[in-house]
């Protein structure tokens, strides 16, 4: 299953790269990196032959692209065993404890001068807190 996933990953990161490559070659309306005027125009390969082809092969490779990333999604989802969705916010565990490892930034902020002498009812927030 991984080998799948690994050889789907580096096909879509080649179809990515050739996607790029395709929208750069274009000619945009402001004449950008397209690949411009020169060329016979009855030649197979004329401006408007090349604009054909370059428009096509984009939209098939955006359509692989996409078809690719559904299925990398889908492989991915099925290796990680995905479970039920849970649809409910409530986040913290049975016992009560949340998910926030403690460390030295959970530490709470030490006291100051500032701190200690200000009144509990100028605080703003006390009401709402309680």
């Amino acid at each position: 299953m991984a080998s799948l996933f690994n050889f789907l990953l580096v096909i879509q990161a080649l179809v990515a790269a050739t996607l790029v490559g395709l929208v750069l070659m274009q000619r945009s309306e402001g004449g950008g990196l397209g690949i411009g005027g020169g060329g016979s125009p009855g030649g197979v390969m004329s401006a408007r032959g090349a604009a054909n082809f370059l428009s096509r092969a984009t939209k098939w490779s955006a359509v692989i692209f996409v078809v690719l990333a559904i299925v990398l999604a889908g492989l991915a989802q099925s290796a990680m065993g995905g479970g039920e969705l849970e649809s409910t916010l409530d986040r913290s565990t049975a016992s009560g404890a949340t998910d926030i490892p403690a460390g030295p930034e959970a530490a709470p902020a030490p006291a100051t001068a500032e701190t200690e002498a200000a009144p509990a009812e100028a605080d703003p927030l006390a009401d709402v807190a309680e």
